[in-house]
């Protein structure tokens, strides 16, 4: 029959096309090469354009931020604020994680659940996050747990509602046949519910990467006496702008880092998803 599919067919017509090396590598080249333009332009300017002497005390370039950040990991200078900066971050991203991640599900599977916090979230979500600080400092000081309690109010909103909506808009139709084969509320989130929400997830990741930087910074810039966040200030005070330019790279750095782990985690999650087309 003319109309019959083909079965014979050789397998590598089913596969996806084959990237070539320049859409592999693009993403990567554009922004490096965007990167090293910005510092070239930056590098350039005060031999291009006459600077008053009131500006150079406010401007820097990036070979002197590069000495001062070098001179600073060489003496020990960065090593021990940054250690207090990242244990903020990354106890108070931790805990966000572990609580956002599983209460997400919860609200998500749950009506009573979510029309009983959904208000809380909302309204909570809504408020900046500077409004809790001398609230925060009162409680916990100006220590380290301030920091931690503002990181983690940051990063647990991206994460909840991410998850949230993620398992919201699981397969209605695969969860019904998971469960038409007597699967537990367990096995239907562990095997459908969890796996469809991971785009959504990952998501949220990202976003509370950002979101927990920001909330060291701002912990740091107003109420602590130890960290990265700190060192900028007084740097500020005392016109060091190389200081605070090598902070602020520290602080990128540390971003761009853990947004690459976090698309690591994607891509190796997400290898059993079919791959689209021009993808």
């Amino acid at each position: 029959m003319a109309d019959t599919l083909r079965t014979d067919a050789p397998a590598e017509s089913f596969t996806a096309p084959t990237k070539s090396l320049w859409r592999q590598i693009e993403p990567a080249a554009l922004g490096t090469g965007s990167i090293v333009l910005l510092l070239i332009v930056w590098e350039a300017l005060p031999h291009l354009v006459a600077l008053s002497a009131g500006t150079k005390m406010f401007f820097t370039t990036p070979s002197r931020v590069g000495v001062t950040l070098w001179n600073m990991m060489v003496t020990g200078t960065l090593w021990a604020p940054l250690g207090v900066s990242a244990a903020g971050f990354g106890i108070g991203l931790l805990l966000a994680i572990v609580v956002g991640l599983p209460l997400g599900v919860l609200l998500g599977r749950s009506r009573t659940l979510n029309a009983m916090f959904d208000p809380f979230i909302t309204a909570f979500n809504a408020t900046p996050r500077l409004v809790f600080l001398p609230l925060l400092m009162l409680w916990f000081g100006l220590g380290v747990w301030s920091k931690v309690v503002i990181v983690f109010i940051g990063a647990l909103f991206p994460i909840l509602i991410n998850t949230y909506e993620g398992v919201r808009n699981a397969d209605k139709l695969l969860i019904n046949v998971v469960r038409s084969f007597g699967a537990s509320e367990w096995d239907v989130a562990r095997l459908v519910v969890v796996p469809n929400a991971l785009p959504y997830i990952i998501a949220g990741l990202r976003l509370a990467i950002g979101r927990a930087v920001l909330g060291v910074v701002v912990a740091e810039f107003f109420g602590a006496e130890q960290g990265l966040g700190v060192v900028m200030v007084q740097a500020a005070s005392r016109y060091q702008v190389d200081i605070v330019f090598a902070g602020l790279v520290v602080f990128a750095v540390l971003s761009l880092l853990m947004t690459g782990l976090v698309r690591l985690l994607e891509n190796r999650l997400s290898r059993w998803r079919p791959q689209r087309l021009g993808e």
